[in-house]
């Protein structure tokens, strides 16, 4: 007899249990974890949470490290405050503050989508927390950064609420499918609808569109998210979902690339969502760079 498949409520349910709520400024604030020993931080963009690192966490928790990732407000299953200032910077600062609070007092940083120059903002600022830099699809020169097509209706009023309106778990596979992954065989329904609930949640995704409203696009925002990458003592690295229509690897990625001044950037045969499909081979750089850190120390040391 074939197996059940789980609903998308005990999909929620279970990756809720897996992680962990606690106080930041007031705001319920949700954290994944996994295993224990040096800390990689996860930060997620949108319109995702910290789900979308649940296989990547627990890959590192094989490898013997702890992996985190922390829901930011607005997203997933932490709070969405509707006085909150949800630009970038302030998210930067809030995910510093939900760092300390868990007590990760030095962490392997791992960026995203959004979670990009949220994380650049991070790392500038407390670049003494930093071990490594790990940065997956997503672009630092904020001024000249154009949203993808189907982003677009989400900056505009009525629009954009029209927009989110029409994501059901009708149509949300279908663009889970041209954008984020190129293969869905390893991802039950019941997973890939989970996105759109931890989207909406108790406010229909009226903080997401706050977010997505809130991008910055300063040339002093830009010069910050630069800091993060260049004339640093820890580590960069780029892993590129190579198949990502939305930030291409010919854009974006060689914008990373260029901006870090790193040789290569290691490739995947996956799509935005690569966390999904390639978890893995994921896990396996941030270890190896980690390593290097290591390395390196260990050798400062003799």
């Amino acid at each position: 007899m074939a197996k059940k498949e789980r609903s998308v409520a005990e999909v929620i349910k279970e990756h809720e249990a897996s992680g962990t709520y606690f106080d930041v400024d007031g705001i319920r604030t949700f954290a994944l974890k996994y295993g224990r020993g040096e800390t990689v931080l996860c930060i997620h963009g949108v319109p995702t949470s910290s789900f979308l690192y649940r296989k990547v966490l627990r890959s590192l928790e094989k490898k013997g490290y702890k992996g985190v990732s922390i829901d930011l407000p607005g997203l997933g299953l932490t709070d969405r405050p509707k006085d909150f200032d949800y630009s970038f910077s302030n998210l930067a600062d809030f995910i510093y503050k939900a760092a300390k609070a868990l007590k990760l007092k030095k962490f392997h940083l791992v960026v995203h989508d959004v979670g990009g120059p949220i994380g650049f903002a991070l790392a500038a600022r407390h670049a003494n927390r930093i071990m490594s830099l790990t940065i997956l699809n997503t672009w630092i020169d904020v001024v000249n950064f154009h949203k993808p097509v189907f982003m677009k209706p989400f900056e505009k009023r009525v629009l954009g609420e029209a927009e989110l309106k029409m994501m059901t778990h009708l149509t949300w596979p279908v663009m889970f499918k041209s954008v984020g992954v190129i293969n869905t065989s390893r991802i039950s329904s019941s997973e890939i609808n989970a996105y759109i609930d931890l989207l909406k949640k108790d406010d229909q995704g009226k903080a997401f569109l706050k977010i997505m409203r809130n991008f910055d696009k300063s040339p002093e925002f830009r010069e910050l998210c630069l800091k993060a990458v260049q004339n640093v003592n820890y580590p960069v690295q780029a892993v590129w979902g190579s198949k990502d229509p939305a930030l291409t690897l010919e854009t974006y990625g060689e914008e990373i690339k260029k901006a870090a001044g790193l040789r290569e950037i290691h490739l995947l045969r996956s799509k935005h969502l690569l966390q999904e499909e390639a978890w893995l081979s994921i896990a396996d750089k941030i270890v190896e760079l980690a390593q290097a850190v290591h390395l390196k120390t260990s050798k400062k040391e003799a």
